[in-house]
């Protein structure tokens, strides 16, 4: 090929004897961007569930179940609410409706997949590590010890839901809660406070009167109550859906001194202990206990009153304002992936300690290990997804003409024209 080819785009022909630079199509509208405070705030949560999950590790001293009543579960249910209205809340439109629903149902077995190889992989762990060590008192650990004695039952618990666990539990709670999800939705299509209202006399219910998912076998509750927890997920979707529609969280200097006073108590009350101290006066523990089953009282004003003052002190929200490649913000946005690996990496580190002498510094080691993984498993995530959004990004149709052809006259029609189609590739030789 002796002459240079010229390169044009959208049908239009490059002037002679120059060469047309490349452009790209239109850019479309950018979406509204993401508000990495959510990102950040969810990853802070997987990160100190994971801590949690592999006990007498130095860091455990540091997670917020140490100065309060409610702990990173919490937490992270009111965040996904908050989350989840994007997703859900906000798309539940009538001609949606539908549609939303099976996403939300989708992800419900997305979940539910994940918890079962989650599960599987567990018992592999523990199994493992019994065998190759001569440990046998590891699969009398974490509720693997039913599954072991009784393996027809244990497996039809494990796959029903019935039977969990330890430290395998947060995943079936909230994938209950994503089914149930659209009934709760269609009460918010005019207002929010109806939907607040049922989800709120259902979990008052189900913890006056004990009302749970049942495990089997055993004839016992979920660990975890999905009828009860719903309320704080109900009450992250409420906040986020008022806000969109053009309400606000009201700025009340006396809520948030009591908010403060609130979380003093909570903090004296487990570094005192007053953990002894009978305040029930005869009332239901779901309003004067610490249960995490039921969601009592106690639990759900500790993570209520953080979440207000993070939302109505700007100085305790913008800590959390990090820029798009942060890894708090990387490893949110990628949340179950990275609780899955988290939850693996715990098993993976409780089965070790049990078979193995190790000291608070060897577990602050392991712990900070796992959280590299964790972070390098969200950033190759991201990677990945960069690179399939380029795959789909559209590109500009090129044509190719000869540097020797000469522009046609006003009013001359084209080859293209004569022949009703457009004109082939030429390549001047």
């Amino acid at each position: 090929m002796g002459a240079a080819a010229k390169i044009t785009f959208s049908g239009k022909r490059a002037p002679s004897g120059q060469v047309a630079e490349l452009k790209s199509p239109p850019a479309s509208p950018r979406p509204q961007a993401r508000d990495t405070r959510i990102d950040a705030l969810r990853a802070f949560c997987l990160i100190t569930i994971f801590i949690n999950h592999v006990p007498g590790n130095p860091f455990e001293l540091f997670t917020s179940k140490n100065f309060g009543f409610s702990d990173a579960a919490e937490a992270f249910v009111l965040i996904s609410g908050v989350s989840a209205a994007y997703a859900y809340g906000l798309k539940f439109q009538p001609g949606n409706r539908l549609l939303t629903s099976i996403r939300a149902w989708r992800r419900a077995g997305v979940l539910y997949v994940a918890h079962l190889v989650s599960t599987l992989v567990t018992l592999a762990v523990f199994a493992g590590f019994s065998l190759y060590f001569a440990a046998p008192g590891l699969l009398d650990s974490i509720n693997i010890g039913p599954v072991i004695a009784d393996p027809v039952r244990g497996l039809v618990g494990l796959v029903t839901l019935g039977h969990q666990l330890g430290y395998n539990n947060i995943l079936p709670m909230y994938g209950v809660i994503l089914l149930i999800l659209p009934l709760l939705l269609l009460l918010a299509q005019g207002r929010i406070a109806p939907m607040l209202a049922v989800s709120g006399a259902l979990w008052l219910a189900c913890g006056l009167f004990a009302v749970a998912l049942p495990t089997f076998p055993g004839g016992n509750f979920w660990f975890i109550n999905p009828l009860s927890w719903q309320f704080l997920f109900v009450i992250g979707i409420a906040a986020n859906m008022h806000v969109r529609r053009g309400g606000r969280i009201p700025v009340s200097l006396t809520l948030q001194v009591a908010s403060i006073l609130y979380l003093l108590l909570s903090l004296a009350w487990v570094k005192v202990p007053f953990w002894g101290v009978d305040i029930s006066f005869g009332l239901p523990a779901v309003l004067t206990g610490f249960d995490k089953t039921f969601l009592s009282v106690s639990r759900l004003g500790h993570v209520l009153a953080m979440a207000y003052l993070l939302a109505t002190v700007p100085a305790l929200s913008n800590i959390w304002r990090v820029t798009h490649r942060n890894p708090l913000a990387v490893m949110g946005r990628h949340a179950l992936p990275v609780f899955i690996a988290g939850t693996l990496l715990a098993m993976l580190a409780q089965a070790w300690t049990f078979t193995h002498q190790s000291g608070a510094t060897a577990l602050g080691l392991v712990v900070v290990a796992g959280l590299v993984v964790q972070a390098a498993l969200a950033y190759y995530l991201e990677w990945l997804e960069s690179l399939r959004a380029a795959a789909r990004r559209p590109v500009g149709t090129l044509q190719m003409v000869a540097s020797s052809d000469k522009p046609l006259s006003a009013g001359v029609p084209g080859p293209e024209a004569r022949q009703g189609r457009a004109a082939p590739v030429r390549v001047a030789s």
